[in-house]
């Protein structure tokens, strides 16, 4: 048994040894072969900081583009347009747009421009921003795409794709003329909460037989499997618009996205027009407005 515990002593002492020395050789870089590899080894390198969002508060000049909803269209009079209640510039009190918030009444009708068009669709958009550029403005807003799913049947909404390229080529027609401006995107408004809203008014439904964004509304009571189907292709095709505004949005270090504030907004008939039953009327103006702003002067985007 001695024997045995002094071999084993010898063994301890020399593994101790060994590892002593190659801990040794480690710490000072000699460890035969490998110290040109330790010398010559990269460094790990560090991660490249994120590009900067820009994003001023308090813009001195605004811009708007889009379709009728910014134009104000039946919120005034029986179709026609009406760009004083404009969420984006209008003038009206009742409404208290996001210029008049931001510029304040008396500089708001000089330091601000409606180019939206009614009818647009997103194919107008380009052309939009190119006037736009043209006032060099702190704030472009754009309101575009229920016209792109507003159509007289499911297959002739907007296709995706082409939805995606015309607000690319939008986004950098501003660019190209007007670097430093900023983009404020509203999302396409739940077109299915609003058949689901007006469908109880008579009256709306009667006017909507003249033809209003058939693809949506057309045969509102009708609950069967076909028109069922293309409600939600419609409701499908809008979530996938606003998808895009996203991303393409997200891209732009200048640009900020509602979130879907508009989208997910729980308006009632009090916000329609009691002319079509479904533009916003004076109310929904103003509705949109107060979104706009609690959006653009917030510290950081929507979540």
């Amino acid at each position: 048994m001695p024997e045995c515990s002094s071999r084993r002593r010898v063994r301890g002492a020399a593994a101790a040894l060994t590892a002593l020395s190659f801990l040794g050789a480690v710490l000072t870089g000699c460890t035969g072969g490998s110290s040109a590899t330790t010398k010559g080894a990269a460094r790990p390198q560090s991660p490249s900081p994120s590009p900067v969002r820009v994003w001023d508060v308090s813009p001195a000049s605004i811009a708007a583009v889009g379709d009728s909803i910014t134009r104000g269209f039946d919120a005034c009079s029986v179709f026609a347009d009406c760009p004083e209640v404009s969420w984006a510039t209008g003038t009206d009190d009742g409404v208290n747009s996001l210029a008049v918030r931001l510029l304040g009444a008396a500089k708001a009708p000089s330091h601000s421009w409606n180019h939206a068009v009614s009818g647009a669709r997103m194919a107008q958009l380009p052309e939009q921003m190119a006037l736009a550029s043209k006032e060099r403005p702190d704030l472009v807003t754009v309101m575009i795409g229920a016209n792109d799913a507003c159509r007289d049947s499911v297959r002739l909404m907007t296709p995706v794709a082409d939805f995606r390229a015309s607000f690319e080529a939008s986004m950098r027609q501003l660019r190209g003329a007007a670097p430093k401006s900023q983009v404020y995107v509203s999302s396409v408004p739940d077109l299915k909460r609003l058949w689901s809203t007006g469908r109880g008014n008579a009256l709306g439904k009667q006017i909507w037989k003249l033809g209003i964004c058939r693809s949506m509304l057309g045969d509102a009571d009708d609950m069967g499997t076909a028109a069922v189907a293309r409600r939600d292709a419609v409701q499908d095709r809008v979530v996938a618009y606003n998808e895009v505004l996203r991303d393409v949005c997200a891209k732009d270090l200048r640009c900020r996205y509602d979130g879907g504030a508009v989208f997910d907004y729980r308006f009632t008939g009090e916000q329609l027009s009691r002319w079509d039953w479904f533009h916003p009327g004076r109310d929904g103006q103003a509705r949109l407005a107060e979104i706009a702003y609690r959006n653009v002067t917030a510290a950081g985007p929507p979540a």
